[in-house]
C-alpha cells in the first residue's frame, strides 16, 4: 500500500508541551504498552517521516503495519511501542502521533467516568485528586486547543473522535 504524507505547515507539526492542570506527563511509558491502537492519520504520517527524514512508504515498511483499514505503528517483543525506550521516553516524540499526544484524553476517559477511574489508576500523570467532571472539562480544552480532536473514523484514532 501506498500513501502520500501530505505537506504540513510547521506550525502543525509541533508537539504540544504543556501540561494540563489535571495531568503531566510522568514520561513512564505505561501509555506506550500493548497491542494496537497507535493509529497512524495522513497528518500524522507527514509529521512522523518528516521528523524521521524518511519517506512515506520507507515509514510504512519498517515501522507500520495495517489494522482494521488503518496505519498503526508496530510494537515490539515486550509489547510496547517500537519507538519508546525505557527510561529515555519516546524517541519519535516531536513527531509522534496526535492519538499519543492526546493521552489520557481519550474519548472514554472522557465520557465515561469508571474508564476515567482506570485510567487514573494506571497512569500516574493524572492528578489523583481531579474529579471526572474537571477532568473531562480540561480534556475536552486540552485537544481542542492543540488540534487534536479527529473526525474521519476511516483515518485516524477513534480514542480522540468525541463527537460520535
Amino acid at each position: 500500500m501506498t500513501q502520500e504524507a501530505p505537506s504540513i505547515p510547521d506550525s502543525e507539526i509541533a508537539a504540544p508541551v504543556d501540561d494540563s492542570p489535571v495531568f503531566t506527563c510522568k514520561m513512564c511509558g505505561q501509555c506506550c504498552r500493548g497491542e494496537g491502537g497507535i493509529v497512524v492519520s495522513p497528518k500524522d504520517l507527514a509529521r512522523i517521516t518528516r521528523a524521521l527524514a524518511l519517506s512515506a512508504e520507507e515509514f510504512i515498511a519498517r515501522y507500520g503495519e495495517m489494522r482494521g483499514g488503518k496505519l498503526q505503528i508496530r510494537t515490539g517483543e515486550d509489547g510496547a511501542c517500537i519507538f519508546f525506550a525505557e527510561g529515555k521516553g519516546c524517541m519519535v516524540h516531536e513527531g509522534k502521533p496526535d492519538v499519543c499526544r492526546a493521552w489520557p484524553f481519550f474519548r472514554g476517559n472522557i465520557v465515561d467516568a469508571d474508564s476515567f477511574e482506570m485510567a487514573r489508576e494506571y497512569c500516574p500523570g493524572i492528578e489523583k485528586g481531579c474529579s471526572h467532571a474537571d477532568f473531562a472539562r480540561e480534556g475536552r480544552a486540552y485537544l481542542t486547543k492543540h488540534g487534536l480532536l479527529a473526525h474521519n473514523r476511516d483515518e485516524e484514532g477513534r480514542a480522540v473522535i468525541l463527537d460520535d
